[in-house]
């Protein structure tokens, strides 16, 4: 098997975005959609009012609305590791295996990228804001409503019905939270019975009173926030594009460590790939936050 800078194995390249939907809060809780590297246009429809009963042979009537083309825009990102020379001199069958341990662990960092970007519009690396991002994210744009919670006085299910009330006429089929808001909804008890039991010991519940949830360390990767819920189904699409590169360095000091590969018998491993995401509309969604 030959490695080259020109991509990722093909027999990889789906293996790295298996697993991060499975590790992806966003990725599990919304829909994927194709994503070309020149971007890809999703047409959202605003439409006002009903339908009109119409006889046969009467005039139909005016309608009022609009539509929207919002730009899934693919970002690139990369990783790199460096690992032993051994890497370009052993045998196709185990390089194989540094490059199925390496796409695991490529596709978990990918799936923590997509959430804590398109959550926070934060660089994942550095946790500072991204301009590349703006505000396309659940905390930089307006429109999402914020909800507080109080984490000495909880009151989860109050901060749920509040979100809920805030979403108007969007459906609630979805539930993103951190540990600490996980907790707390574990803790609610009526008469000493738990009302989250699903919840209990630590536990990550795909579906709680039939909502779709999960529980991430990414949605608290900014201190404060503790939940985001709204119609995650409907008005959150993320994808990717299906090409990996890949490159195989051997010299001189690509990951700025101070430490020369040769010098160290090393060779590094970078990958990048371009995935993106589109929030059709920010009134859909409720950030849960202290």
């Amino acid at each position: 098997m030959a490695f080259t800078s020109a991509g990722f194995p093909s027999e990889l390249v789906r293996d790295v975005f298996v697993n991060a939907q499975g590790h992806s809060s966003l990725a599990k809780l919304s829909r994927q959609e194709p994503l070309a590297f020149s971007g890809t246009d999703i047409m959202v429809f605003t439409l006002d009012g009903e339908v009109n009963l119409v006889a046969e042979g009467a005039a139909k009537g005016a309608h009022t609305g609009e539509n929207t083309a919002i730009k899934m825009v693919p970002l690139k990102v990369e990783y790199g590791q460096r690992v032993s020379d051994e890497f370009i001199r052993c045998s196709d069958e185990k390089r194989l295996d540094y490059m199925r341990a390496f796409t695991d662990g490529f596709g978990k960092k990918i799936a923590r990228g997509l959430d804590i970007m398109a959550l926070h519009g934060v660089n994942p690396a550095t946790g500072s804001a991204s301009a590349l991002i703006g505000t396309n994210s659940l905390d930089t744009n307006a429109s999402v409503t914020s909800v507080t919670f109080v984490p000495g006085t909880p009151d989860p299910e109050g901060n749920i019905t509040t979100g809920i009330a805030a979403l108007g006429d969007f459906e609630f089929n979805g539930l993103a939270m951190d540990k600490t808001f996980a907790s707390a909804l574990a803790d609610v008890k009526v008469n000493g019975v738990p009302q989250y039991p699903e919840l209990a010991w630590g536990a990550n519940p795909d579906r709680i009173k039939g909502v779709a949830s999960d529980v991430n360390s990414t949605v608290s990767a900014v201190t404060g926030m503790h939940g985001y819920m709204g119609d995650f189904e409907n008005f959150f699409r993320w994808g990717y594009a299906d090409i990996i590169n890949f490159e195989v360095i051997e010299y001189g000091d690509p990951d700025n460590s101070g430490n020369d590969l040769k010098g160290y018998n090393q060779v590094y491993l970078r990958a990048e790939a371009w995935f993106g995401w589109a929030i059709l509309d920010g009134a859909a969604f409720a950030r849960i936050e202290e």
